[in-house]
Formats: structure tokens, sequence, C-alpha cells
């Protein structure tokens, strides 16, 4: 399994880094849709869809998708009010709804329900995709480093050092010390981001400013709770649908969702963020 995750991983980090570089904003937003829908086809496994309910979910997907490509100022997050609403719904879901629906187990049937929960989930995820390489490609990809590192190092300390478990009904494997694992490997990328952003040598190390350093472990901290509330929430709803894996499409990760888990909480909230912050943005 390991070894399949691994070789994986190799294969399609290349790939993602030379579109996440390369492309222009509009192709890349199109590859992202692209991946987008594969996980709405997973989502709509997970709903229990037939055949051609999930194609026609699919495919209004595709249009909304489309819809905002087009017809919006997708490349100016402060300029389109629309992607600012959205963001917002999708902040507010994850911070308001998702944790009390995990400490409920609420085990939701209504498949119109279900279809509107997953656009919630993926659109703005999505649009923070797109949005974000267009502001800085280095930014999206030190943003999305923190969700996978939090990941890989929840996984290993959890698995060498795993005693409680963290939501036993919900995700058997996951446990606390994996969290703790994911907080301290973020803080320490967290401190190696900082002190290359400011250009710093190890003998200024001691004129440090602590306030920047406190702010960027905070806001790692933030999304790496956010990460994990976004695996957890799929792993409930893989659990309510009976299944292990969203998909079979990337061999040792299972499918498309399961590898998006953790970005579909944590994207939006960051571009949110970043609107308010007035972050620069360019191409």
């Amino acid at each position: 399994m390991l070894k399949a995750r691994i070789l994986t991983v190799l294969v399609l980090l290349p790939l993602l880094l030379c579109a996440l570089f390369l492309l222009p904003g509009f192709y890349w937003a199109l590859s992202m849709l692209l991946i987008v829908l594969l996980g709405v086809a997973e989502w709509s496994r997970i709903a229990a869809y037939s055949k051609p309910a999930a194609g026609l979910y699919v495919l209004v997907t595709l249009l909304l998708g489309l819809s905002l490509l087009l017809f919006t100022d997708i490349e100016d997050l402060r300029a389109d009010g629309i992607s600012q609403w959205i963001y917002a719904l999708s902040v507010l879901f994850w911070l308001l709804i998702v944790p009390f629906w995990l400490i409920q187990g609420w085990q939701i049937r209504n498949k119109l329900l279900l279809g509107l929960v997953g656009w919630v989930v993926l659109i703005p995820t999505w649009l923070a995709l797109v949005q974000l390489q267009f502001m800085s490609p280095g930014l999206l990809l030190a943003l999305m480093a923190v969700v996978w590192i939090a990941d890989i190092a929840a996984y290993f300390s959890g698995k060498k050092f795993g005693r409680h478990k963290l939501a036993k009904s919900i995700s058997p494997g996951k446990t606390w010390e994996g969290v703790a694992g994911a907080y301290m490997a973020v803080a320490v990328y967290a401190v190696a981001w900082l002190l290359y952003d400011s250009k710093l040598m190890p003998q200024q190390l001691s004129g440090l400013d602590v306030l920047p350093g406190l702010i960027m472990l905070l806001a790692v901290w933030v999304i790496t709770y956010f990460s994990i509330l976004g695996d957890l929430f799929e792993s409930w709803m893989k659990r309510q649908a009976g299944m292990k894996d969203s998909g079979n499409i990337l061999p040792g990760h299972g499918g498309i969702l399961d590898r998006i888990d953790a970005i579909t909480s944590s994207l939006p909230l960051v571009a949110l963020i970043l609107i308010g912050l007035k972050f620069p943005v360019h191409s």
C-alpha cells in the first residue's frame, strides 16, 4: 500500500507542479474543473445516485463551473462579489455545520440535500484553486503543502505512537497522537517558511520579530484543523454510504475525494481571509 502511494505521488506531483506554474490561468481552471468533476462523480456514488442522475449531477456542475469561469471576474478575488459569497458559505458550512454533523452522527438520506452538500464542498474548492493560482502559484503550493505535511505527519506519527482514537466511529485509524504529530510538523514548516520568506540567515535569528512567527504558526494550525475536519467529514460520508474509498482512480490513495478532502475545507477559508487582508493580486 505504502509503495503504491509513493509511486502515485512520484507520477502526479511533477504533473501538478508543471500545470500549476506553466499553465495560463484559464487552462489551469479547466484542468482543475476536470479534477473536481471526477470528485463530483465520486460524490454521486456516495449519495447513491442512479447513473442518469449522476450524469445529470456532473453535467450541471460542469455548467456551473463554466458559468463562473466565463461570466464572472474569477481572476480577482475582491472585484467579484460572487466568489466572496461562495467562500463565506463554505466557511460557515465547515465552521458551524460540519462539527455538529460529526458529533451528532447525522445520516442524511435526502438525495437533493446530499447533492447540495456536494456542491458546497467542491465548488468553493475549485474556485479557490483557480483564484489562488492566479494570485500566486507559489503561495498556492505553499498552502497545499501545509495540508500534505499535516497528512503525512499524522499518518506516520499515528502509526508509530497512536494509542488514543480521534474519532473511532468515523475513522478508526486516526489518533490524537497523529493529530499532535501533524501540528508539530506544520509548526516546523511554518518556521522554515517564515525564515525563507524573510531571507534570514541563522545568525540573524535572535533579531526575529515574534509577532509574524506567531501569526504564521496560528495560520498553519488553523489550516491543519480545517484539513482534519475535511478528512473526517469525507470519512463519515463514505462510512454512511458503506464505502472504504471514494474511488480507485489513484493507486494506493483511492479516489479523487480521498486526496482532496483536506483542501475542500481549508482552501476556501484561506481565500476568504486573503480577501480581508487585501493580499496583492498578480499573475
